[in-house]
């Protein structure tokens, strides 16, 4: 985000006295907080003489790698008692801060708000950026594509119910590519507007979500109409108008459209997780470097020949890649043709992975690469 990060106070604060009053102790936080208020706006200074270079350089304002850079800085230096985990949750909420002073990050995402897919912008991008929320994700494409927004977040595969088919096949045409992922620990709670199991007539959601948690629908609901719609959110916000109709939905969604959680962590699969990719123009962002732990994403398919898709496998044994995903989907052709999708351990810089590169794309009818960019342990 910025290129800079401030540097703490040269001496910490002594330890408080344990005999000293709750009133004392306020007055040390509030000259604390105004000392930190201080030194939050001489960093924004020097962020907005950041913004000025980098306008004259014509560099981008938003660096991936630089975030995570100061963040690891940060959190080896840090000796306690604040932990790890906080620390790089505050200190993207500064430099996120920070940008939006550079240049506001315009992020489009799947509405309307409380959706999971804002949940993941904000945790990838922080809280001050500019979101611009879509009914759909091909609407999230349009709009990145477009230009109407430098990013954009979409689902692309959950643990319990696999990959979300529509944003694979966008992928296929679009001219945008991966610059970074967002693993999101997702719980479905059921949302209503009184706070009762009772005459529930329907329950509203995303498919995927409906079908995370069907066990505990078919056993608690048995008799409630499952209604597709085009987000969790937007189930939401549909339940609010309507006290015979539920959601599936999480606790922002809760809060923003004024609802009772009548039942917590409803999905079948208590480790639920949903994959969502952060997707830009190449001339908006290249290719993030690498960071030692990456991911390189392509789309590929072979002439439907007997043991074409044995032969994709070779390269990456004879160069030690390991694929972590392989996913089919029908090339539409009416010729029981497929596009393959396939995530690869490693980055294209690497020697072994651009030879595994090179050998694959020598065999592919069709190749492209949808990015490399790093991942969380």
């Amino acid at each position: 985000m910025t290129d800079s990060a401030s540097t703490p106070p040269s001496t910490p604060a002594a330890p408080a006295d344990k005999s000293e009053g709750l009133s004392d102790l306020r007055v040390q936080i509030d000259s604390l907080d105004q000392r930190l208020l201080s030194l939050l706006n001489e960093r924004a200074h020097v962020a907005e003489l950041v913004g000025e270079v980098k306008k004259r350089e014509g560099s981008p304002f938003f660096r991936p790698d630089r975030v995570a850079q100061v963040i690891d800085k940060m959190q080896k230096s840090n000796g306690g008692p604040l932990k790890d985990l906080h620390v790089a949750a505050i200190w993207r909420e500064i430099m996120s801060a920070c940008l939006a002073l550079e240049s506001p990050q315009r992020v489009a995402v799947l509405g309307p708000e409380g959706t999971f897919c804002e949940q993941a912008a904000i945790e990838y991008f922080g809280g001050a950026a500019d979101l611009i929320y879509c009914a759909s994700f091909d609407e999230v494409f349009h709009a990145t594509a477009a230009g109407s927004a430098q990013y954009g977040v979409v689902g692309v595969e959950n643990s319990t119910e696999g990959v979300v088919t529509r944003s694979l096949d966008l992928f296929l045409h679009s001219p945008t590519h991966v610059v970074g992922e967002v693993s999101l620990l997702v719980r479905h709670h059921l949302l209503r507007s009184s706070n009762s199991l009772e005459g529930v007539e329907a329950v509203l959601a995303h498919p995927q979500a409906l079908a995370q948690c069907q066990t505990w629908l078919s056993k608690h609901l048995p008799n409630a109409e499952r209604r597709a719609v085009s987000s969790n959110a937007e189930g939401a916000r549909l339940a609010a108008t309507n006290p015979a109709w539920a959601a599936l939905a999480g606790e922002r969604a809760a809060t923003r459209f004024g609802l009772h959680i009548v039942a917590h962590a409803i999905q079948d699969d208590s480790y639920n997780r949903t994959r969502f990719s952060v997707i830009c123009l190449p001339q908006t962002l290249a290719m993030p470097p690498a960071s030692g732990r990456d991911c390189t994403s392509l789309i590929v398919s072979v002439p439907n020949r007997p043991g074409a898709v044995h032969d994709l496998l070779v390269p990456l044994k004879a160069n030690n890649v390991s694929m972590t995903r392989f996913e089919s989907r029908p090339a539409r052709t009416g010729q029981w043709e497929y596009y393959f999708y396939i995530d690869l351990d490693g980055h294209p810089s690497q020697p072994n992975v651009a030879a595994a590169l090179a050998e694959l794309r020598g065999l592919c009818a069709f190749y492209k690469v949808l990015g490399a960019y790093p991942v969380k342990a």
